[in-house]
């Protein structure tokens, strides 16, 4: 077992009541019959345990690796619903059940969750409300939407491993509106000429930094966690991504510069526990092997809300 250093910091994640358990049947009220019966729907069945949902697996094996750390305190996972305390009963009496050390909750009576992830000192949320996962990326948290899973079995390694996109979710978007506006071309042009110039932290930056104090608190070869970053970037872009992160003084285990290929195919190489990507094409093809998070932020979440609604801005 390994002890910490004092300047060790507590890596939280925040997740809802809907990414940790299946809450399907109850949503299904909410929608069809309101909040009343929604409520004396969860009431009546607080004692009859949720099935568990696309993230309980990941948030399972991110608290399992306090228990390798001599007096736990590395990890923890915060409670972040929609819910009233009344209506939360039932996700906390399922919490206990499967014996997740699960102890602050923020229920918020139907009000925007995210306004307490800086109190509680959250480096994530993970959400299946997408408009909740917005309004945390607008307000600069990282935040991501859990999309249905078709793999329904745990890893069998213990190692929890992470798999990010990198424009829009590590970096900045900056490069991806250049090949938006311009193609493909020009996005290499600029890439290859600004090949020197760190690229501008996404809204994941600090979730990624956080996730290389925990690992670089173990030694190499015995760490918890590994990261990964996918991308459809190739050579020559690949040379700013690099130096960004050596800038950034930010080891990944893995890097995959796929020039295009799917993703879909790798994480399931790596083993991805989960993925994160801001387009919703490759997070769709992503979750038929892996928990994915779309992450609503960026140029192409912009272009596909216009798409959808002529009088977005």
């Amino acid at each position: 077992m390994m002890s910490r250093n004092e300047s060790g910091r507590k890596l939280v994640v925040a997740i809802s009541s809907s990414a940790l358990f299946n809450l399907k049947a109850s949503d299904a009220v909410y929608r069809e019959e309101g909040v009343e019966a929604y409520s004396a729907y969860q009431i009546a069945r607080e004692a009859e345990v949720l099935d568990t949902g696309d993230a309980f697996e990941l948030v399972r094996k991110l608290l399992n690796i306090n228990d390798l750390v001599e007096g736990g305190g590395a990890v923890e996972v915060i409670l972040l619903s929609r819910n009233t305390a009344d209506t939360g009963l039932r996700v906390f009496n399922s919490i206990q059940h499967h014996n997740l050390p699960i102890i602050r909750a923020a229920f918020t009576g139907g009000s925007p969750p995210y306004r307490y992830m800086t109190p509680f000192g959250c480096h994530l949320f993970l959400s299946t409300n997408a408009d909740d996962v917005r309004e945390a990326l607008q307000n600069g948290s990282a935040a991501a939407s859990i999309l249905p899973s078709k793999r329904n079995h745990p890893r069998g390694s213990d190692t929890l491993k992470f798999a990010f996109d990198g424009d829009a979710v590590l970096f900045s978007d900056e490069a991806e509106r250049i090949y938006q506006e311009k193609g493909l071309a020009a996005f290499a042009q600029n890439e290859s000429a600004a090949a020197n110039t760190p690229l501008a932290g996404g809204p994941f930056k600090p979730f990624l930094a956080a996730l290389h104090e925990l690992q670089s608190e173990f030694p190499k070869d015995q760490s918890p966690i590994r990261t990964a970053l996918v991308t459809a970037r190739s050579a020559p872009s690949h040379e700013r991504v690099i130096k960004t992160l050596r800038d950034w003084n930010i080891r990944l285990d893995e890097s995959l510069f796929l020039g295009g290929m799917k993703k879909s195919e790798f994480l399931r190489a790596y083993d991805a526990d989960v993925f994160f990507d801001d387009q919703a094409e490759h997070c769709a093809h992503a979750s038929e092997f892996v928990a994915t998070g779309h992450v609503l932020h960026g140029v192409t979440n912009q272009l596909e809300k216009s798409d959808l609604d002529p009088n977005a801005k």
